[in-house]
């Protein structure tokens, strides 16, 4: 608790500009890891337990770019989900939390952000709306979410690239390519 305090004070005082380029640099950091997809249950430590860099699905990239600026997801969402277990979604043979893996699921992410952020706009034609730092999720083909950190970098039409992996993590023009479920800012 004194870690988070101590985090929310860091950020309170620091220029809002600042929160969201350290996020965009950690995001962009990992382009560097060669990180392959890599989807299977892995028990990790509690609290700050994380896969080796290398490996990792989309919700790592957001895990990994927060907790450059002391934000631990894996305890965060833990917390909340044992306080407020009813607000997220059931998984199947899920009878109660487990740290090893709720924060690496973009629905639980999702909740958390409605929860402790910002949700923000989903029109597209607000560009000015959509700020580096930010997440945001989509459905992919085949219903899957997914979700990743916009950056500085913008399109032709104005939209911002984003970090995520879907294969490999990359930063690439793709707001636009999926339906858009959901836009956040953390911290508010």
């Amino acid at each position: 608790m004194v870690a988070l305090i101590a985090n929310l004070l860091l950020i309170l005082t620091s220029p809002p500009e600042s929160v969201s380029a350290k996020i965009v640099a950690a995001a962009r950091k990992q382009l560097s890891w060669q990180t392959a997809y890599y989807a299977k249950y892995t028990p990790i430590k509690y609290p700050g337990g994380d896969l080796p860099r290398n490996r990792g699905v989309c919700t790592d990239v957001v895990i990994r770019s927060l907790r450059s600026v002391g934000f631990d997801l894996q305890k965060l969402i833990h917390e909340d989900m044992k306080r407020a277990w009813s607000a997220y979604p059931r998984y199947s043979g899920l009878k109660s939390t487990d740290k090893n893996i709720d924060h690496r699921r973009v629905p639980n992410q999702r909740v958390f952000f409605s929860r402790h952020g910002r949700s923000l706009t989903t029109d597209l034609n607000k560009k000015a709306e959509w700020k580096p730092g930010d997440f945001v999720t989509w459905k992919l083909t085949g219903n899957l979410d997914h979700i990743g950190v916009l950056t500085d970098k913008r399109n032709s039409k104005g939209l911002p690239y984003a970090v995520h992996n879907m294969s490999t993590t990359l930063e690439e023009d793709i707001i636009g390519v999926y339906k858009v479920t959901g836009h956040y800012r953390f911290p508010k």
